[in-house]
């Protein structure tokens, strides 16, 4: 019997690395019926990242009441997995999705995404994983870290919830009730950026204009966030303003770093661990993973990648299954990927591509499993 480790990630705007899972699941079964496989979805921190992490290795789906990005009262959900690990989406209180064309990073905040954290750690969270992508916010993680217990004070000594446009009236920040919340509670942070907090690759200038900022507004929020980075530096002894992924989701992965002691990581690393994908490879006689398009910027940590190199220590081949990829891939393979096979059998627009993905994949897997057989006969 052969066994089989499926850990794509998606093919955005096509298929989720669940429907990539299933279908290369049930083509493999119809051609060894007796075959084993190991399921392990994909997410990159923002949305869809409790369900992939729940379809990987099973726990409960938890409702939770928060606040939405403009503090409207919501429901929103975390998974609490089986080794008592809480996965939190941050894009699930405080998402692009959730605040429609009414952008705007200037007003927008993470509480929300905090409460769901403390909602977490009051059901017993022994560690908390938090995805980070998708957000609509530019607060550094402020609100998340006041609704765990951080202080903020203005200069007249006042308590506010800093947001992207008020980030420059914080006179001083206190965590001592933010402490005594969070614990000894690991948090990993899922982010798969490296742009700094602030400048001209950090978050308000690269992302801020997605989330509705002109230039002008760009320009405060820049500034806001220069001056959080100055206070956290003073009051908590945290230098983020150079961090390699403080920039991401508004300059929540620093907030993450300097107000929870969160440990920025690949999110494909995350997944790895907690799915224990070293032991589930045990015996298998290949790794299928993929992703939308393989290119330069798939050696930064992407899933393909992150997978190759796991799986070449352990002896095992790795199939990349991909919408499109550059042809120049020595790296790729160098990382331990055995071979790249991208699902389209003939040239096609990209929306030509989404309305065949699922037959094409189906096509690409059984061809894959045909020669992989021929070459043991």
């Amino acid at each position: 019997m052969s066994k089989y480790v499926l850990i794509p990630d998606s093919f955005k705007g096509s298929l989720s690395s669940g429907d990539i899972c299933r279908i290369a699941s049930a083509e493999i079964l119809r051609l060894e019926p007796s075959a084993e496989i190991c399921a392990i979805p994909v997410a990159d921190g923002g949305e869809g990242t409790v369900d992939a992490f729940l379809a990987a290795v099973g726990g409960r789906r938890i409702a939770a009441p928060c606040t939405g990005p403009y503090g409207e009262p919501m429901t929103a959900h975390y998974a609490l997995l089986p080794d008592g690990t809480a996965v939190v989406e941050m894009a699930a209180a405080a998402g692009l999705p959730l605040v429609g064309d009414a952008r705007d990073p200037e007003k927008t905040t993470t509480y929300g995404v905090g409460q769901l954290m403390a909602h977490a750690l009051s059901h017993g969270a022994a560690r908390l994983v938090l995805g980070l992508g998708g957000s609509a916010t530019n607060d550094g993680g402020c609100g998340a870290a006041a609704a765990l217990g951080a202080e903020f004070l203005d200069a007249q000594g006042r308590p506010f919830v800093p947001v992207g446009g008020t980030l420059t009236r914080i006179a001083h920040i206190r965590t001592e009730a933010l402490r005594r919340t969070l614990g000894a509670v690991p948090v990993t942070v899922m982010c798969d950026i490296d742009n700094p907090l602030c400048g001209p690759e950090g978050a308000a200038a690269v992302f801020g204009p997605q989330k509705g900022a002109d230039a002008a507004m760009v320009a405060r929020l820049d500034a806001g966030l220069y001056h959080l980075a100055q206070v956290l530096a003073r009051d908590l002894g945290a230098e983020v303003l150079t961090l390699p992924g403080g920039g991401a989701a508004g300059g929540f992965g620093a907030g993450a770093a300097a107000f929870f002691g969160g440990t920025l990581r690949m999110g494909i690393d995350t997944v790895l661990d907690t799915a224990d994908f070293d032991r589930r490879c045990r015996g298998a006689r290949l790794v299928i993973t993929g992703e939308g398009h393989l290119d330069s910027q798939s050696l930064r940590g992407k899933t393909v990648i992150g997978v190759a190199r796991r799986a070449r220590v352990l002896g095992i081949p790795v199939a990349a299954l991909v919408g499109g990829c550059e042809t120049a891939l020595d790296a790729v393979y160098a990382a331990g990927v055995s071979g790249v096979f991208p699902i389209n059998p003939a040239p096609c627009t990209l929306a030509e591509a989404r309305q065949h993905s699922e037959k094409n994949l189906r096509f690409t897997v059984e061809n894959l499993l045909r020669f992989m057989a021929a070459l043991e006969k």
